[in-house]
């Protein structure tokens, strides 16, 4: 068993779906592991990491407008310590996840047709945002 392992830095552009899939499979094709897992990690408790449809944008739009009804800024949270936005984006990660597994294969991502890997900012301005990978397999 091998395994490779980085911390990407992505640009963000404010609240919603940002698809990362290129990154990640340019980072897989060089990592020199044919098969195996790919394990993906955001350590922030206001940005999440999603599979979803890259196909129609208006997938990201509804998701948004969901969590829009969700998780509505102005409704009495406490916790308001960097914004209106503050809880709320607690409250969006909480239903989301902070990593994702997606199986490789001869060195590609194992995604489905329409799939598409996203990282998923809940704060509305736009902040810089890390994500670990950890490949293992052979």
């Amino acid at each position: 068993m091998k395994q490779a392992m980085t911390r990407l830095s992505i640009p963000g552009r404010g609240r919603g779906l940002q698809e990362i899939t290129a990154t990640l499979s340019n980072w897989v094709a060089g990592a020199g592991i044919g098969d195996g897992m790919l394990t993906a990690f955001i350590p922030h408790t206001s940005a999440t990491l999603l599979i979803q449809e890259n196909a129609d944008p208006d997938v990201a739009h509804d998701l948004e407008a969901f969590f829009d009804r969700v998780a509505p800024e102005g409704a009495g949270y406490r916790h308001e310590n960097e914004g209106p936005d503050d809880m709320p984006a607690h409250i969006r990660s909480a239903l989301t996840q902070s990593d994702i597994q997606i199986p490789v294969m001869q060195g590609r991502l194992q995604l489905g047709t329409w799939q598409g890997v996203f990282l998923f900012e809940h704060r509305i301005e736009p902040r810089r945002r890390d994500v670990v990978l950890h490949l293992l397999g052979t």
